[in-house]
């Protein structure tokens, strides 16, 4: 019975997994076939003519550039709402803090207030500060990632024990060995599913980057919208949309080994 109830666990989970991949699966399909089509007529099941047509044209649409932009962007978010939210995680999750409520209240602001409302008052005080376009996008940015890393993080170091720091500052271990020691290995599969979100945050963002940016910084997302205006050009769009799904597809199966190996 003890060896019988994980192999029956597995093969109750199987079906739910897989019907989980299909689902995200499925609609990648017409994308994939269109970006390697030059025709493909109604009603044809298929695509009548073969080609990469539209990667050339994506190429010449400025679709490489654009691609940059957006792992810049989703790493400077990353990199600037992970730290800000384990801290503020940590705080919530590990001491008293005054008003927690209102606390978390406003760390959700930017998810539970319109998005719009949200970029417009805050580009109205970055222009005001005198902030540079980019820089006022970035941080825009990871005050809308804040609300995923803070809740991550505190979810994460609810279950956390501060025991193994005690342990080692009895042992002699600095600040710094206990951090990056101790701390940093215990927490991440935690920050590293943290970044992702954050990441995602600033790769797929197409409002904040029009309305802050003013236009003049041109992500893929933002490509990809100015390419579906447009008739005639789904092959374009489809490879420009393929383009935009494989950074996040890597950095989860980066994020997904990370968990595993800090869970074991």
């Amino acid at each position: 019975m003890t060896r019988a109830a994980p192999a029956w666990r597995r093969a109750a989970v199987a079906p739910r997994v897989a019907l989980a991949l299909a689902w995200l699966a499925v609609p990648l399909v017409p994308l994939v076939l269109w970006a390697a089509s030059d025709r493909w007529p109604y009603p044809a099941v298929l695509p009548t003519d073969w080609g990469l047509t539209g990667w050339r044209q994506a190429a010449g649409q400025g679709a490489v550039p654009a691609l940059g932009r957006s792992v810049l962007l989703g790493l400077a978010v990353a990199a600037l709402a992970t730290p800000a939210g384990a801290m503020a995680g940590r705080a919530l999750a590990l001491h008293r803090v005054p008003a927690r409520r209102l606390v978390e209240a406003l760390l959700l602001a930017p998810v539970a207030v319109p998005p719009f409302a949200v970029v417009m008052g805050l580009t109205t005080l970055t222009l005001r500060a005198g902030v540079p376009g980019t820089v006022a996008l970035v941080l825009v940015l990871t005050v809308s990632a804040l609300p995923y890393t803070v809740f991550v993080m505190r979810s994460a170091y609810a279950g956390y024990d501060v025991g193994f720091e005690e342990d080692a500052r009895t042992l002699g271990a600095g600040p710094r060995a206990v951090l990056l020691r101790v701390h940093l290995p215990l927490a991440a599969p935690a920050l590293a599913t943290a970044a992702f979100l954050a990441f995602l945050v600033g790769w797929s963002d197409y409002v904040v980057t029009l309305v802050v940016g003013g236009g003049r910084l041109v992500t893929l997302p933002m490509l990809v919208g100015a390419l579906s205006s447009a008739t005639g050009n789904d092959a374009v769009v489809a490879a420009v949309s393929v383009t935009a799904v494989v950074p996040p597809l890597l950095l989860l199966a980066a994020t997904s080994l990370l968990a595993r190996r800090g869970a074991r």
